[in-house]
């Protein structure tokens, strides 16, 4: 599973950065780690070539950290490598486009409104089994709590 930092935010370009981040530095801004950002180039997920230097090494611009953000998001809502795959394809296709791109951000929406209608389901019964142990210690019942509610 990939790791991500849900807080973090790209920050705005600074005229030092033109150049472009290092890596690290764009794995700390996006709050993924630096084995991330490489699986997501391999795996086809980023919509443009990153910059390399003269040496080889990758300069990551505010476009590519705000892209990877989009990428972590989707992947956090459930969204398979796969789907963000087509998705950046359809993208670096440019413009032309835009029905597709609806199309499966409108279906991923759907998912992803199920998912959470799921979990305020599980969470209902959590609150309803919480509330039953509140009461039985409230009552002095504790020694009743390995039991089943009626």
């Amino acid at each position: 599973m990939l790791e991500v930092n849900r807080s973090a935010v790209p920050e705005p370009a600074r005229s030092d950065t033109q150049e472009g981040l290092t890596i690290a530095e764009a794995a700390r801004r996006t709050g993924v780690s630096v084995h991330t950002l490489r699986y997501y180039e391999r795996a086809g997920l980023v919509v443009t070539t990153v910059d390399r230097t003269a040496g080889g090494r990758r300069r990551y611009q505010q476009r590519d950290l705000d892209w990877i953000v989009v990428c972590t998001k989707l992947r956090a809502t459930g969204m398979p490598i796969k789907t963000i795959r087509r998705y950046a394809e359809m993208v670096s296709a440019g413009p032309g486009n835009e029905q597709e791109r609806l199309a499966l951000m409108e279906a991923h929406r759907a998912d992803v409104t199920a998912k959470l209608a799921e979990l305020e389901e599980n969470l209902t019964l959590i609150d309803r089994k919480i509330n039953i142990y509140r009461g039985r210690l409230a009552a002095g019942d504790a020694d009743q709590l390995w039991a089943p509610p009626p």
